[in-house]
């Protein structure tokens, strides 16, 4: 069991928290023919834009509704109406996803009440689904901003039904996934002859390809009638602690049931998984799985060594800090310092002593003693100062290419995984000579030796 700790600093020093809104836009990135919104000013929107931009390194539809002083203090809402016309005039998406901000949210704009009076007075929009969560950026974090906007999606898409199609299955998504690790679920559901649904589905939208056309709107993800169609499904998966709201709103909705897996980097988590898609299609699991967590089994053996007693730093989202805490004390390392951005029930649950939700100067400070440092591009700095390796793990990493490609889920995935760390550990392990042998009598019996 862990002590939570807020650090309660005067000021944030190397942030490592993202703000809701981020997270909400980026939800909203993983469903097809989708123009995310912010309903912000235009510095907000375009904070944003950048940041996916530098991480993705792909071009990012994210608009705004433009709020300046005047409409702040009177109210904005007659911006969002006028947002909305232009963004279906000019792009015509299927689906417009609207994140609010500190701005708006301070001004107590009753955005749901205007939207039912504005879908209501135009007819005409009755294709376009609009979908709005409130996430203020000045409380919790990214993942708690993506957790909000996927349980509206739910809310305001997926029908109602008590019908059930056999071997379809849904997947509710945390934001800790990557591209990679979407597909690689895909992969695992198609091998049992399951059609799954993903929601949200960045491996459609943000997976690096060039499309054939432009569109000014998502390139992919998950489409709006598919997204409707979800309550028919036999089973709902849910990746990460952040996604059980989510889960809940659907089995609320459509009386389906659903099981949480709080993590899949890891051999049990991953018989977890495949065991229950074994029983949902009532087929064996493939032979070239097994062989996988044969691979696995083989590189937690050859790898152990190096993890041994190793003292790790990890800066990271609450459902990514646990998976990656969770995995290494299996592998015998210890999670020396813990720093996270919000709440989360599962924080208390960490294999360490202490979580602080804090800045990456507070991981800095804690991680002295450390072996190896874990966060995000920002905190490379923190990394260099303790002289200490570094592994890049969540978003944004900007001075590396393929984050979005790398695979930590699946037995594959948590083997390629322990072999980065495992090699990062090994480098930096420094080999004994002479000099450095523990010998009976201490320096007196070495200079003994020396002289004969």
């Amino acid at each position: 069991m862990a002590t939570v700790t807020v650090s309660h600093k005067a000021c944030t020093v190397n942030p490592l928290k993202m703000s809701q809104p981020i997270g909400g836009a980026l939800a909203f990135l993983g469903l097809a023919q989708c123009m995310p919104m912010l309903h912000g000013s235009q510095g907000c929107t375009a904070f944003g834009l950048v940041l996916f931009v530098r991480h993705f390194r792909e071009s990012i539809p994210l608009q705004t509704t433009a709020m300046n002083e005047v409409a702040t203090v009177l109210g904005g809402l007659d911006n969002i109406g006028n947002a909305i016309l232009n963004i279906q005039k000019r792009a015509n998406p299927r689906i417009i996803g609207i994140c609010s901000t500190g701005v708006t949210e301070t001004k107590g704009d009753d955005v749901d009440g205007y939207l039912k009076s504005f879908q209501a007075a135009h007819p005409e929009l009755d294709d376009l689904a609009v979908v709005y969560v409130s996430t203020p950026d000045f409380q919790d974090a990214f993942q708690d901003g993506w957790s909000k906007a996927v349980r509206n999606m739910v809310d305001a898409l997926v029908e109602p039904t008590a019908a059930r199609v056999a071997g379809q299955v849904n997947f509710l998504l945390g934001s800790h996934l990557t591209v990679a690790d979407i597909e690689e679920l895909r992969e695992m559901a198609a091998a049992f002859g399951l059609h799954a649904t993903f929601l949200p589905d960045l491996s459609g939208s943000l997976d690096g390809h060039i499309p054939d056309d432009f569109s000014p709107n998502t390139l992919g993800g998950a489409g709006l009638d598919e997204i409707r169609t979800m309550g028919e499904a036999e089973l709902t998966i849910a990746i990460g602690e952040q996604m059980r709201p989510a889960a809940e709103a659907l089995a609320r909705k459509t009386g389906q049931p659903y099981i949480l897996l709080e993590r899949l980097t890891g051999l049990e988590p991953n018989d977890q998984l495949l065991d229950c898609l074994a029983q949902l299609s009532d087929a064996p699991v493939p032979e070239k799985y097994r062989r996988q967590r044969s691979q696995l089994m083989d590189a937690m053996l050859d790898g152990h060594f190096y993890f041994g007693g190793k003292r790790i730093a990890i800066g990271a989202e609450p459902d990514l800090l646990w998976t990656l805490a969770t995995w290494l004390t299996e592998m015998g390392a210890v999670v020396a310092t813990a720093v996270t951005t919000t709440q989360s029930p599962l924080l208390e649950q960490m294999a360490c002593q202490e979580v602080v939700i804090g800045d990456l100067e507070d991981l800095e400070a804690r991680a002295t003693d450390c072996d190896l440092l874990i966060t995000h591009s920002h905190g490379r700095q923190a990394a260099e100062h303790l002289g200490i390796p570094f592994l890049r793990m969540g978003l944004p990493i900007f001075d590396r290419l393929g984050a979005t490609h790398r695979l930590t889920v699946g037995y594959r995935g948590t083997r390629d995984l322990l072999f980065e760390v495992g090699n990062l550990l090994m480098a930096n392990t420094h080999e004994h000579h002479p000099e450095s042998w523990p010998l009976p009598g201490g320096d007196h019996a070495r200079s003994q030796i020396a002289v004969g």
